[in-house]
């Protein structure tokens, strides 16, 4: 009996052990993300726990250090979290009573940057730097004393430093003008200082240069004279096309670079945008196969699915120069993503002008800039011009409404979907969505008056096809397919609405 009790008791674990197995190899595992690795001076970072696949219910339990440490706090969040001291840092997630935990997520090692103050000079320190002239880029750490240091730089321009504390230039050219900035990091340790204010270098063509011209007057009792001129030679100047403006699904799109006044036997480059915040700019990327450049002035992109800005920038000439980068132009999307989205309040697409209009951002960033491009003078502004940021949102000053483009850029380098706001003067404005309609869905567009209602026949029109015509002010689409995508626009007592664009998802 001993021993069948044994062998019992032995298989009772058995089974226990395979239990357990079981339900830690189907047991959810928790995903860690961190908005940035380094702690500024004074500041923090935000950690952002999820589980995978995603369901609701789920409480966030925080951990620094060991895995069997304590938790951070008795108080379990259902959202980020701000640190501010650093360390090894792990999660997990918890539901139900009993609780049910997840597996920890994989650590994630959070630094935290040292007072030393890192600014970025130039020398020689001259106002204007021209072609041709040597210069030396430098990083210093305000009292650096001993440390030994390890250098990372951020640039806008082509040339990208190596991690040492300065770039020599022997023979500057318009490519290496851009923003330069800067860190320290401790060789004996991960910590490093905030990243230097924006140092911005611009190579110029070449330096101004004098004409004098002779005349000699043949008189016995003329002198000579003597007439000098001061001659500006015109910098050559790369202009960017893109097309089309709006991606739909499937398409191409395709860039077009020229240089203004030029002649022909230029090499092209092609570079995407991403957003920066630290100084309110874009650095730039260089699209595939155009490291070496192109001698075709066209480049087509592939797979473009979310909105996005290009430049370009060209080199020709004996000796080699190269144009400055063109203006940034913009191909935008409606489509959500969950990385960065834009959303309108009130949503929709027209607004009158004496609206109280609202954009928010979302997504996967903390730090979030809202911009706008004119279709008139093609000018890109952000909110803090035409509105006022707080956090995430844009508030929209009414004196500053305008028709335009409208996105978010997140920290992270994300471009949202794009919304073409329409402003309104008039009497009448189209009520429509301002995102994306999903197929299948119902919608419901109408005509609003500013001021008086409606008393006689209301017309909508599709395409500039007339679709409905009666005493309705609203337009009821029940299930939206692909085909209802267009232009709207609504009539009333002769007075037209602008019309506005509704974009169709698929499910």
């Amino acid at each position: 009996h001993a021993r069948d009790l044994c062998g019992l008791h032995l298989l009772i674990d058995f089974l226990f052990h395979v239990f357990v197995l079981n339900q830690t190899a189907n047991r959810s595992k928790a995903e860690l993300r961190a908005d940035d690795r380094y702690i500024p001076v004074g500041g923090s970072v935000t950690l952002t726990c999820s589980v995978d696949p995603s369901s609701s219910g789920w409480k966030y339990f925080w951990y620094r250090g060991e895995k069997t440490s304590k938790p951070l706090t008795s108080q379990l969040s259902a959202g980020p979290i701000r640190v501010s001291e650093e360390g090894v840092y792990w999660c997990r997630g918890g539901r139900g009573e009993p609780i049910y935990y997840t597996e920890y997520s994989d650590s994630i090692t959070i630094y935290k940057n040292v007072p030393n103050k890192a600014v970025v000079t130039l020398q020689p320190n001259w106002s204007k730097i021209y072609r041709g002239e040597r210069i030396t880029l430098r990083c210093e750490i305000k009292d650096g004393g001993d440390t030994e240091w390890e250098y990372v730089w951020r640039t806008t321009s082509s040339e990208k430093p190596s991690n040492q504390n300065e770039l020599s230039v022997s023979f500057a050219t318009v490519v290496h003008s851009g923003v330069y900035r800067c860190k320290g990091r401790k060789k004996s340790e991960k910590s490093s200082t905030d990243w230097s204010d924006p140092f911005k270098l611009t190579v110029s063509y070449s330096k101004s240069y004098q004409i004098f011209h002779f005349y000699i007057i043949f008189d016995p009792l003329s002198i000579p004279v003597f007439i000098q001129k001061n001659h500006f030679p015109t910098e050559p100047q790369s202009v960017l096309t893109v097309s089309p403006s709006w991606l739909s699904a499937g398409a191409s799109v395709t860039l077009n670079c020229s240089v203004k006044d030029q002649s022909a036997g230029w090499r092209f480059y092609w570079y995407k945008t991403v957003p920066d915040q630290s100084d309110n700019s874009y650095s730039y990327e260089l699209l595939p196969g155009s490291s070496s450049g192109t001698e075709q002035d066209s480049y087509i992109v592939h797979g473009q699915t979310h909105t996005a800005g290009y430049v370009c920038r060209a080199e020709g000439g004996d000796p080699v120069y190269y144009t400055e980068f063109s203006r940034a132009q913009f191909v935008w999307s409606a489509d959500f993503h969950s990385s960065a989205s834009l959303t309108v309040s009130p949503d929709r697409a027209q607004h009158f002008t004496s609206d109280s209009v609202s954009l928010s951002c979302e997504g996967n960033s903390t730090e979030w800039r809202v911009k706008r491009l004119s279709p008139e003078d093609r000018y890109l502004s952000d909110c803090t011009t035409w509105g006022t940021m707080t956090g995430s949102t844009c508030k929209l000053k009414s004196n500053r409404l305008s028709d335009a483009v409208y996105w978010c850029e997140s920290g992270s380098g994300e471009f949202s979907n794009a919304v073409n706001i329409t402003i309104q003067n008039k009497n009448m404005i189209l009520l429509s969505p301002a995102r994306p309609v999903t197929e299948g869905d119902s919608v419901s567009l109408s005509c609003k008056l500013r001021r008086q209602t409606f008393d006689s026949i209301v017309f909508f029109y599709h395409n500039e096809k007339l679709i409905q015509s009666d005493t309705r002010w609203e337009l009821n689409i029940s299930a939206v397919s692909k085909s209802d995508e267009g232009f709207y626009k609504c009539q009333h007592s002769g007075q037209e609405s602008a019309q506005s664009w509704m974009p169709v998802q698929g499910e």
